[in-house]
């Protein structure tokens, strides 16, 4: 099957007593023994239910993996997967990283004795640098949040394998229509599904997938054990927003170009980041290990802070919120809000200043986007 006949129909034939065309909320805590030690299937929610099986079926199909876990957040995802990595072991970090998770490693790291370097992965050499003896995780976020910086997956998956480590990639900026990590190397996908999968800013979740059963057998006790699985109903939510994953991904894509076209001419601005400009750095690696540029766009304001704040208050289309990927357009200023827990010296020294807005595009109409943020920048 094709990814959009994929993304309707993997996964959701649950119903063995009605049929139903949609997968129903198996929304029951526990499951009745047929006998002694005899299920059929399921025993205990946070364990496996009908509904999130499905969404996870769905997921692994989609990425192209072997097995996959929907757990309760994006966070949590990044919780889990970090879960493969021991007391005195190294991970090397993308070094403008989504503000949580480098709040979680730096958390980590004071925890469990687990060492973290971030570099900036667009240089390949200082990624080979970093590598140490216990490296065992390379952390890969593609394009970037919010600087929409481009990597090359495929060659640091192979400095992450020449080393005996694994390569985790965070995929969910362009979701797996626009961008398939395990094609390029990857040993673990991580999603927030919160974004663009669910798609509709109505549920919180988070995914993990792998390629490998050795892999996938550890990730399951991770998930179980820590309690971190995702509720069914948020499951169903999820499952419900994937179905309209391709046409909503193809309309993001559509009105993010014209509106970093737009920006990108504007006498206001002073930069604009967004991969499927010609003039971005990283355009033809976008193109090459992508199949779409996604919907994200940031972009630099000129003059101070209080050009930022007249711009923030003046949108009446783009709602100032966290979060991204839904149907809706929002506008955020990730210094004080995605990455305002991240480390002040850090996040400047990554290019996050003051000056930096994110955008998530929605699917209106693009000439209202365009009209908005023209008459908010004056």
């Amino acid at each position: 099957m094709k990814f959009s006949t994929k993304a309707i129909h993997t996964g959701v034939n649950k119903d063995s007593a009605y049929n139903s065309v949609i997968t129903p909320i198996y929304q029951t805590s526990t499951f009745r023994f047929e006998d002694i030690g005899t299920t059929k299937g399921y025993d205990y929610t946070r364990s496996g239910n009908p509904t999130r099986t499905a969404l996870e079926e769905c997921l692994a199909d989609l990425e192209g993996g072997l097995l996959a876990r929907a757990v309760a957040t994006g966070m949590a995802a990044i919780n889990v997967a970090l879960h493969f990595v021991k007391t005195g072991e190294h991970i090397i970090s993308t070094n403008d990283c989504y503000g949580g998770t480098e709040r979680l490693l730096r958390i980590y790291s004071g925890l469990y004795g687990i060492e973290v370097t971030f570099v900036d992965m667009t240089d390949l050499e200082k990624v080979r640098q970093a590598v140490k003896p216990n490296t065992r995780l390379v952390w890969i976020e593609t394009p970037s949040n919010p600087l929409l910086n481009v990597v090359d997956i495929r060659a640091l998956t192979d400095i992450a394998h020449q080393n005996h480590a694994l390569a985790a990639v965070d995929n969910t900026f362009l979701s797996p229509y626009f961008q398939r990590p395990f094609e390029l190397g990857a040993d673990i996908v991580i999603h927030s599904t919160t974004k663009y999968l669910n798609g509709h800013s109505d549920v919180v979740g988070g995914a993990v997938i792998v390629n490998n059963q050795e892999l996938g057998t550890r990730l399951s006790e991770l998930v179980n054990a820590l309690g971190q699985s995702q509720a069914p109903f948020d499951a169903w939510l999820v499952l419900r927003g994937i179905k309209t994953l391709v046409p909503r991904m193809k309309a993001h894509e559509e009105n993010a170009n014209k509106l970093a076209k737009f920006l990108d001419q504007h006498p206001k601005v002073a930069k604009v980041n967004y991969p499927g400009l010609p003039t971005h750095p990283h355009h033809e690696l976008a193109k090459k290990q992508q199949s779409g540029f996604g919907g994200m766009i940031s972009f630099e304001v000129k003059g101070g802070i209080g050009n930022v704040n007249k711009l923030l208050k003046a949108t009446r289309i783009f709602a100032i919120a966290e979060s991204l990927g839904g149907i809706e357009s929002l506008i955020c200023h990730p210094a004080t809000m995605t990455h305002a827990s991240m480390n002040p010296e850090l996040r400047e020294k990554a290019g996050i200043n003051e000056r930096v807005i994110r955008l998530s595009v929605g699917i209106e109409d693009i000439d209202d986007l365009i009209g908005d943020l023209n008459q908010a920048l004056g």
